[in-house]
């Protein structure tokens, strides 16, 4: 022992005389208290390094932390790690001990993820000293510590203690206003009916307790509806409204007077028929008064249809396009439209109803055409010749699946298409533009020669009688694929001439035609090339 007591003295008195030379710098702000040779064992060992017990025997809030494996010190990011490999000293009384990111930190990390409202808060929106329980670390004026999960934690319980204390059990972290994660079913009242589309407020009102406003949630009466809802019966009929009415609307009768079932006439209600209130069938007030009923034009007019599908002496049955949970949409299948004489497919697959049958504003479904051009603009009219457009039959060349996809065979023309040619789109030959720059259509008498589609480069050099034909050295394939033989020229190459290059002598030339590579010579004699 007293061995051990010199060997500190030894170094104590060491580290006094020579600090002023080997110092290796000031304590930050936090630590300043310690500075002084005296306090050096305070945060490190003899002949070691500082230890992470000694780190935490002053900050026993990381510690308790890490021994309940909470929090981010408690965390796999940190539980191992040495203290001083984040928080180092001696750098100066301003270093930051404590320096993160405060906008790339993962609070997952932490044991608790931002969801919702939490990730749209500011650090100091939560870690505030109010928010903290430790007195301790609530005297610190900044610090990231001494918060928990509890909601309470940080917002007012504004059921005033007669809820449960963990708020995710009812509201989400979207907002409190919205109680998402709270299902009424598994109350004693489930909700049913218009009860499902009420706001809380209208059965839950509020009130001010301790001076706050409280909404009371617990103690409600709901075993007769007359404890919300005011019995217009005046008690004539009882206090079980279910015996007649639904929870669907008052309005709704299931039974009349407890006793009546109307499926045991011969019109049982269905469909949007139940929803319908007595008298806007029995007109009179009479409930046993006999109605019409046989057929649904007993009740209702034919303002669509206005007799269009009426056959003579008889009225049409409505139920072979239409039930009795409404009007729209039809029954009419797909099916039964392709027994008609216009079979659907392609894009009138996927085309709704109204697009063909109401295109005037008004409903029509018989007699509306079955061409394309019934319901489709004949953008080719005048444009291609009766020839390849017999009786405006569009699927010469379209299909109904789409329009751009043309299965028109081009050799039925006097213009075959081959080479570069087959490549094209339809429209890069039979659409240019007019003097005014709007495209339009080119079909019937479009030119077939070269020149009328291609720039004539050579400036009319091979021209014969006005026309130059490109065939007689071009190919379909590709320009420069040329077949082109200077033997059938007036100048047959022969000797050292079979290795001279083209451009060598073809060369450009310059005149009122512009520039151009010059092919034809007004003279071949050798002293034009040759000096």
């Amino acid at each position: 022992m007293y061995k051990r007591i010199a060997t500190l003295s030894a170094f104590l008195l060491c580290l006094f005389t020579v600090s002023s030379q080997i110092s290796p710098g000031d304590l930050s702000n936090a630590h300043a208290y310690l500075e002084g040779v005296s306090n050096c064992t305070k945060c490190h060992s003899v002949g070691n390094k500082v230890t992470n017990a000694n780190c935490l025997a002053c900050h026993p809030e990381i510690r308790n932390n890490q021994a309940a494996r909470r929090g981010y010190h408690g965390s796999t990011d940190v539980m191992g790690k040495n203290c001083f490999s984040c928080h180092n000293e001696h750098h100066g009384r301003k270093f930051r001990l404590i320096n993160f990111d405060k906008n790339t930190f993962d609070h997952r990390k932490t044991g608790f993820e931002l969801k919702g409202a939490h990730a749209k808060n500011e650090c100091k929106d939560c870690h505030q000293p109010e928010h903290i329980s430790d007195l301790r670390l609530k005297k610190k004026k900044t610090t990231y510590l001494g918060l928990n999960k509890s909601c309470l934690t940080c917002h007012d319980d504004y059921h005033q203690g007669k809820m449960s204390s963990n708020c995710t059990e009812c509201h989400s972290f979207e907002n409190f206003k919205n109680p998402k994660t709270f299902d009424h079913n598994k109350t004693k009242f489930p909700l049913r009916g218009k009860h499902s589309t009420l706001s809380c407020k209208e059965c839950h009102k509020e009130e001010v307790i301790n001076g706050k406003t409280h909404q009371g949630f617990k103690g409600l009466r709901f075993a007769n509806c007359n404890a919300c809802h005011k019995d217009v019966h005046e008690n004539k009929f009882g206090q079980d409204c279910k015996k007649c009415h639904v929870e669907t609307s008052f309005q709704t009768i299931k039974d009349l007077k407890g006793a009546f079932d109307h499926d045991k006439t011969d019109f049982k209600l269905l469909g949007r028929h139940r929803l319908l209130e007595c008298k806007q069938c029995h007109t009179s007030g009479n409930m046993t008064k006999p109605i019409k009923h046989g057929k649904c034009s007993d009740c209702h007019k034919d303002e669509i249809h206005k007799g269009e599908f009426a056959v003579i002496g008889k009225s049409p049955d409505c139920s072979e396009c239409h039930n009795n949970d409404g009007f729209i949409p039809s029954t009419y299948t797909m099916e039964r439209h392709n027994v008609s004489q216009f079979k659907l497919s392609g894009s009138h697959e996927a085309t709704p109803c109204i697009a063909c049958h109401h295109k005037d504003g008004s409903w029509h479904f018989r007699k509306i055409g079955n061409k394309c051009v019934d319901c489709h603009k004949n953008e080719h009219k005048g444009f291609i010749s009766e020839k390849f457009y017999a009786q405006v039959n569009c699927t010469n060349c379209h299909n109904d699946t789409n329009w751009r996809t043309v299965t028109f065979d081009h050799n039925q023309t006097n213009f075959k298409l081959d080479g570069k040619h087959a490549e094209l789109a339809c429209r890069e030959c039979h659409y240019a533009k007019n003097e005014q720059g709007v495209k339009v259509q080119k079909f019937a008498g479009l030119s077939t020669e070269c020149g009328s589609c291609h720039k004539d480069k050579h400036v009319g050099q091979f021209e014969v009688d006005g026309k130059t034909d490109c065939t007689r050295c071009h190919q379909t394939t590709s320009w420069k694929d040329s077949k082109f033989n200077h033997d059938s020229s007036r100048f047959k190459l022969e000797g050292a001439h079979l290795d001279v290059a083209c451009a060598e002598c073809h060369k450009l030339a310059t005149s009122s035609r512009g520039t151009y590579i010059e092919y034809k010579f007004s003279s071949i004699e050798c002293s034009r090339c040759h000096q």
